[in-house]
């Protein structure tokens, strides 16, 4: 992770993180974990991360939420695959990755985001990938998504 992501991992700080998938090594959920006591996981694309969930969903006040890695539609991202996934899922908040960018988005009342690629890792199409993560402030019937 960058220097500048870690900084904001404070202990106690952020509760819970969900990621997206490919997140493989060992050493970096050890390092989470010191971080932020409720990390949630499912599974990408990648080998070695098998023992993760394919998606996973929890409900956070008032809000329903999904995550998932994001491979298992196509096109990766946009309206047109994650809609019916978002649908089917029955969740207001829809997570997903694979796509290695940033993107939010809401279609029909439903929030979709894809935090993108914390380490800046490459997809298969693109090697110059730039890292983000989002946080996500939820109070009552508001969530705040910071970049």
């Amino acid at each position: 992770l960058p220097a500048t992501f870690k900084k904001l991992l404070v202990p106690g700080k952020i509760q819970p993180l969900l990621c997206p998938g490919n997140l493989w090594s060992k050493e970096s959920y050890d390092y989470l974990k010191t971080q932020i006591s409720e990390v949630r996981i499912v599974r990408g694309d990648v080998r070695g991360n098998l023992n993760y969930p394919e998606q996973k969903g929890l409900t956070d006040r008032q809000f329903r939420i999904g995550w998932f890695p994001g491979h298992q539609v196509i096109p990766w991202g946009g309206t047109a695959s994650l809609a019916p996934l978002q649908s089917e899922s029955d969740v207001d908040i829809l997570i997903s990755g694979h796509t290695h960018k940033f993107e939010a988005f809401e279609h029909e009342n439903k929030f979709y985001v894809n935090p993108g690629p914390a380490t800046g890792a490459h997809n298969a199409l693109e090697t110059n990938m730039i890292p983000s993560f989002m946080l996500m402030d939820i109070q009552a019937s508001t969530a705040v998504t910071y970049v």
